[in-house]
């Protein structure tokens, strides 16, 4: 009986050593355990969070835009301006003509000589243009400045220029004179 009574007092004995030296060891697989569930809980949660924003459609574009007015284009060019045209004296297509009166300004690129050269040169057939180009028109249409304009720098660029372009016409006189 005494062989086992040493036994059990030998077990005991290693059962008070083993628990005060598990006690030091013991706490670092529980911190390292709290320390991966949190950073899962971290993970789960931004990922609900992530997932949640692209499905309501907030991936950080701004829901609303700034208006944008149709008249700003941004910084315009400085342009060079080609007005030896004269006055253009004409009457409307109307069947009550109306009196038109026109002096236009043609912009071209800031420096360059070649355009206000081939202008000069083909000012002849510059205003013969611009007198049955108004001729043509009705007091209605003429109305629209903006859309006579690009009618007139087409014109221009693809039928009397060959070798340079007009950028802008402007009009420094329009007077449309009804009967």
């Amino acid at each position: 009986m005494s062989d086992q009574n040493d036994i059990e007092m030998d077990s005991g004995d290693a059962g008070v050593s083993d628990g005060s030296s598990k006690g030091g060891i013991g706490f670092l697989p529980q911190l390292l355990k709290w320390i991966a569930i949190s950073l899962g809980a971290l993970i789960f949660i931004v990922t609900v969070v992530v997932i949640t924003v692209n499905v309501m459609g907030l991936t950080g574009r701004s829901t609303t835009t700034a208006p944008v007015s149709e008249e700003y284009i941004g910084q315009q060019d400085v342009l060079d301006w080609y007005q030896a045209v004269n006055t253009i004296q004409t009457r409307s297509a109307d069947t009550i003509p109306a009196s038109i009166m026109v002096d236009i300004a043609l912009g071209f690129t800031f420096g360059d000589k070649s355009t206000p050269a081939e202008l000069s040169s083909r000012i002849v057939e510059l205003r013969d243009f611009l007198r049955s180009f108004f001729n043509s028109k009705t007091v209605a249409e003429l109305k629209n400045e903006a859309k006579i304009k690009i009618e007139i720098r087409n014109y221009i660029n693809d039928n009397i220029l060959t070798r340079t372009k007009i950028r802008d016409v402007r009009f420094t006189r329009y007077d449309i004179i009804e009967q």
